[in-house]
């Protein structure tokens, strides 16, 4: 999936430690999305 510059990002919801986090929760702020590749991730 590719965006172009200043489009919004479809929400999404990830489950963390603490509880579902949703990219909606941070609308109006500043999110930083990092990927990489699962050989990296020790699992």
């Amino acid at each position: 999936m590719a965006l172009q510059p200043g489009t919004p990002a479809p929400d999404f919801t990830l489950n963390s430690h603490s509880g579902s986090v949703t990219l909606s929760d941070f609308r109006g702020k500043i999110v930083v999305i990092g990927f990489h590749p699962a050989s990296f991730t020790g699992g």
